[in-house]
């Protein structure tokens, strides 16, 4: 579509209740990144109060209408999606907004292939826009649903604001509170909250008022004119609703006589012997505590298309198919406005492969019954959204059946994210989210996530060592996807923990074919040896790169930090080697100096001495680079000694040894007065 272009959802699909908005966008730096936000506005061109304004901290609406699904990579950069349930949007909101805002001096210009697709609840596109003619906007509306009589349309709108997501809030009406200036999303650590933020938190932006208006469409509703606006330098301070419970920072003195009583659980583990076993009673287990805590049930399926709505679960449930029927682990059925959505589960536990033939044969069940989706839960990670398993699909059937993938490992993110982050809102649910994550870290469950690099991984290691690898092996491919698996999943752990997005950086372009990249990858692992990738955690300005090296034996974590503009030098150094008291003694610090190596050194041996980051010739530091390095585990699995463990160590020791203690060193400047 073109800006100022509309179209009516109704005319592109039969099942347009719920849809599926994406933004997207690619960054050369892969530092490039938005926060996207949603406004329900009344006949009016207003939002009726402030509740209406969902945004990082409002993500999701109490009765189902909107919920932000955050951020998922893809082969060309980052997507957010966002879940609209139009069946539930109240008669009184007649415009859905649909926007993105930077923060800081970013702009949009800064970042390539803008995008918005529009897709039914089974992930099929109805409609796309593209933007290609960003420049210093800070804040845009991509697009907006509107109603027409009893159906809702589309129109690309592309309006930009200079003013940053201040400007376009105050726009549609929502109150900015005079304060002092503050960055949109909080620096690095977040502390856990204890209440949920539902108010609007704009960032400020001295600049002018919004530009790039896209003509109205022709039967649209009448937008508001863009007033000028004056320079806002104020941000809005969060509001609070009802009180969330969240896990206590502290756990509570035990009364335990000594280290070998153990506390009852739940859902016991140790006794799990099986892998059948393991797959009823985990599958049984997460089903039901779906059920039962509206939040992590609503979390783990809008995004499968799933409405919002009263949620009941099922095992062993038993279905025609053929000569005998077939029993899927699981069947989740979600009711809202009188209509049912129905989804079948297969489960794997223990790191156990899904079998293509056994969820070919769940598809066709549900196409024949006209259930809406299939989904595969298992170890294993999906890359690029794409299922784990290849199925065939009749393009004759009317009805189409999504096939999604769910990992053991995302479960266990959304759950840490509402327990110890965003909250749950009755103490009964949150007590049901620890014993539930209990339960999946327990050694006997057999739900750790990904847990091997697969059977390519020790002929193409020892190839590796002993130089015998030749470019080609189609070995080596494997070994990219399993890192890339295995990258993903350090991602959801360490966001888990932080309450931040972390996510692994794509710098391919939009188009660019993953099969092509991990060849390339696969390449460059035979000629030099080394796994290599980058993962962003928001509220960061920097990259932390992780380079495996299968020859040394060796595991680099590592990411570079800017010295602070108009700062001195030594005061600079000497700053930073106090923020870092605290990190490991072998950290490897550098100083960046344009166009040649700058000095470096250990912490052990700067302490005492910081000016030994200095240039010998004065030459202006632009930043610094850390690194530290340990020992590879060898082995394919999670083990002690395996791979798998010892990259998630590594990431997790430098970003807690080390980023941490950073926060805020960019923005402060050495100088006085």
């Amino acid at each position: 579509m073109t800006k100022g272009g509309n179209t009516s959802l109704t005319a592109l699909s039969e099942d347009s209740g719920s849809v599926v908005v994406s933004l997207g966008w690619t960054s050369a730096s892969g530092a490039g990144d938005a926060d996207v936000s949603v406004l329900l506005l009344d006949e009016g061109g207003k939002v009726r109060s402030d509740g209406d304004f969902y945004f990082y901290n409002n993500p999701a609406a109490a009765d189902g209408s909107v919920q932000l699904l955050g951020k998922t990579p893809t082969d060309s950069g980052d997507e957010d999606r966002i879940s609209l349930d139009l069946t539930a949007v109240p008669q009184e909101v007649v415009r859905i907004v649909v926007a993105a805002s930077q923060y800081g001096d970013a702009r949009f210009g800064d970042l390539d292939d803008l995008r918005m697709t529009v897709s039914d609840r089974s992930g099929e596109p109805l409609a796309g826009f593209s933007i290609d003619d960003a420049g210093a906007e800070t804040a845009f509306i991509f697009g907006e649903l509107y109603r027409r009589g009893p159906e809702w349309k589309f129109r690309a709108v592309g309006q930009g604001y200079e003013t940053g997501l201040a400007g376009l809030a105050t726009d549609f009406g929502i109150t900015v509170d005079e304060g002092e200036d503050t960055p949109a999303p909080p620096a690095l650590p977040v502390p856990a909250p204890a209440e949920a933020a539902v108010g609007a938190a704009v960032a400020a932006a001295p600049a002018p008022a919004a530009v790039r208006a896209a003509p109205p469409a022709a039967d649209a509703p009448a937008a508001p004119a863009v007033p000028a606006l004056p320079v806002q330098r104020t941000a809005r301070s969060p509001r609070t609703t009802k009180k969330k419970t969240t896990l206590p920072k502290a756990a509570g003195k035990s009364l335990a006589e000594n280290d070998t009583w153990r506390q009852a659980c739940l859902f016991p583990a140790p006794t799990l012997k099986s892998d059948r076993e393991r797959e009823v009673r985990a599958t049984s287990i997460l089903l039901s505590v779906m059920a039962q805590v509206p939040e992590l049930g609503r979390r783990l399926t809008a995004g499968f298309g799933a409405p919002a709505g009263r949620m009941q679960t099922f095992t062993e449930v038993s279905l025609p198919h053929g000569d005998a029927p077939r029993r899927p682990d699981g069947v989740i059925r979600v009711e809202r406005a009188g209509r049912i959505w129905t989804a079948l589960l297969e489960t794997k536990t223990n790191g156990n492969p899904l079998k293509p033939e056994q969820v070919q044969e769940y598809m066709d069940i549900a196409a024949r019954r006209g259930y809406e989706a299939v989904i595969t839960l298992s170890n294993d990670v999906a890359l690029d959204g794409v299922p784990i398993v290849d199925v065939k699909i009749d393009g004759r059937r009317k009805h189409k059946v999504g096939l999604w993938h769910l990992s053991w490992a995302e479960v266990a993110h959304q759950a840490q994210m509402l327990l110890l982050h965003e909250g749950v809102g009755n103490p009964a649910h949150a007590w049901l989210l620890q014993e539930l994550l209990t339960y999946l870290r327990h050694e006997q469950s057999g739900c750790h996530g990904f847990h091997n690099m697969g059977p390519a991984w020790v002929p193409v290691r020892k190839g590796v060592e002993d130089e015998t690898i030749s470019a080609g092996d189609e070995r080596a491919v494997g070994v990219v996807e399993s890192w890339e698996r295995l990258i993903r999943q350090v991602c959801l752990r360490l966001g888990g923990e932080l309450g931040q997005k972390a996510l692994p950086v794509q710098r391919a372009r939009r188009g660019s074919d993953p099969h092509a990249r991990r060849g390339a990858a696969a390449e460059r692992l035979c000629r030099e040896g080394r796994l290599f990738a980058e993962l962003r955690i928001d509220g960061t300005n920097s990259v932390v790169a992780v380079t495996a090296d299968l020859r040394t034996g060796r595991i680099r974590t590592s990411a570079e930090v800017a010295a602070p503009e108009g700062a001195y030098p030594l005061p600079t150094v000497k700053r930073l080697v106090r923020m870092l008291a605290d990190a490991p003694a072998d950290l490897h610090v550098e100083s960046i100096v344009e166009g040649d190596n700058g000095p470096r050194g250990t912490l052990e041996r700067l302490r005492p001495e910081p000016g030994g980051l200095l240039p010998a010739n004065g030459a202006p530091i632009t930043g610094f680079r850390l690194s530290l390095i340990k020992g590879m585990g060898s082995g394919r699995g999670s083990a002690e000694t395996g791979f798998i463990r010892s990259v998630d160590a590594a990431v997790s020791r430098f970003h807690s040894g080390v980023l941490a203690h950073l926060a805020g060193f960019e923005g402060r400047s050495g100088r006085r007065g």
